[in-house]
């Protein structure tokens, strides 16, 4: 099992910029990627980017794509996510997660609150 601790959401104001941190400990050996999804009011949970933890590889989602930028610190088993241009639409709970070699998103953090205001 992986435990997550997440940090950094907060309130905003559009087009400011905010950093997500993701600490990933306990059964770090096994994580095959890293996550963060977000979900909003009514909506459901969606994958925001996740990076692939040995290669680097990264995916985002088209709504996120040139404004976020994930990235990880292997040594301290942590991932963050550079959110710029931040839009009222952005607004959410934010959620890091971790993919076993499975491939399916088996651990997750309690969320984190981004509010962006227009």
């Amino acid at each position: 099992q992986v435990q997550l601790e997440e940090s950094g959401g907060g309130l905003v104001q559009a087009g400011d910029s905010l950093t997500l941190s993701c600490t990933a400990s306990g059964r770090t050996f096994s994580i095959y990627a890293m996550g963060w999804f977000r979900q909003a009011p009514g909506k459901e949970r969606e994958l925001v980017a996740q990076i692939t933890w040995i290669t680097g590889n990264t995916y985002y989602a088209d709504s996120t794509k040139g404004r976020f930028t994930i990235s990880r610190d292997s040594a301290e088993n942590t991932v963050y996510l550079q959110m710029n241009s931040l839009k009222p639409e952005d607004t959410a709970v934010y959620f890091c997660a971790v993919a076993g070699n499975r491939g399916t998103w088996d651990s997750w953090g309690q969320g984190t609150q981004v509010t962006v205001s227009s």
